[in-house]
């Protein structure tokens, strides 16, 4: 039987979210979502976006009976069956299908250090040409003051899992660079996260 679990910080930024990825999103093309979680984001995008097509992936096989209850409850038809997906993994999706946007919420910061690196690269070699990767969750930046709430915030990562925290976007920024893809948007988001739009580096013209 299927169940649909329920986020509160999904529910509370799944429209701020929206507002941002209408902002910078053409008016049809395919999505993959990395990490999906509870199925809600990708549920209110899909309706939300009728001319997009979305695959929703977690790395957690018991994720997908809430994502699947999530899009059935809507009624949506343009949200694949969700598929187990590692980003560590050497192969992401069977052959080389392309997206116009993988989408990432909330992942960086509960996940090793080494998961930034393999999500910059496996979307580097799905994102299709002009494409764009799209990032969500807290960071620090250099020059621009931390919250309280993410300082204690990523305390109580680090000490749930060494390997877990917020990240420094300077950090990220350099293993985008590894894999060909550079900053390209930065949206002030509530709750002091950051919605990052992230797409194939410029190569200097020969001319």
């Amino acid at each position: 039987m299927s169940y649909s679990n329920f986020s509160p910080a999904a529910d509370r930024n799944k429209q701020p979210i929206l507002d941002a990825l209408r902002e910078v999103l053409p008016e049809r093309g395919n999505a993959l979502e990395i990490a999906s979680g509870t199925g809600q984001h990708v549920a209110w995008f899909a309706a939300a976006l009728p001319q997009w097509t979305w695959q929703p992936t977690d790395t957690m096989p018991v994720a997908m009976d809430s994502i699947s209850a999530w899009v059935a409850e809507q009624g949506l038809r343009n949200v694949r069956p969700p598929l187990v997906l590692d980003v560590m993994a050497a192969e992401w999706l069977p052959g080389i299908e392309q997206f116009d946007l993988i989408y990432c919420a909330n992942m960086l910061h509960i996940s090793p250090w080494a998961t930034c690196a393999a999500l910059m690269q496996g979307s580097a070699r799905h994102l299709a040409p002009g494409g764009m990767l799209v990032t969500y969750g807290p960071y620090l930046e250099d020059g621009v003051p931390t919250s309280e709430g993410n300082l204690s915030f990523d305390q109580s990562l680090r000490a749930q899992d060494p390997g877990w925290g917020i990240r420094r976007r300077v950090d990220v920024e350099q293993q985008a660079a590894r894999a060909g893809l550079q900053l390209q948007a930065r949206h002030a988001m509530p709750a002091n996260n950051l919605l990052l739009v992230w797409g194939r580096s410029q190569q200097p013209s020969n001319h």
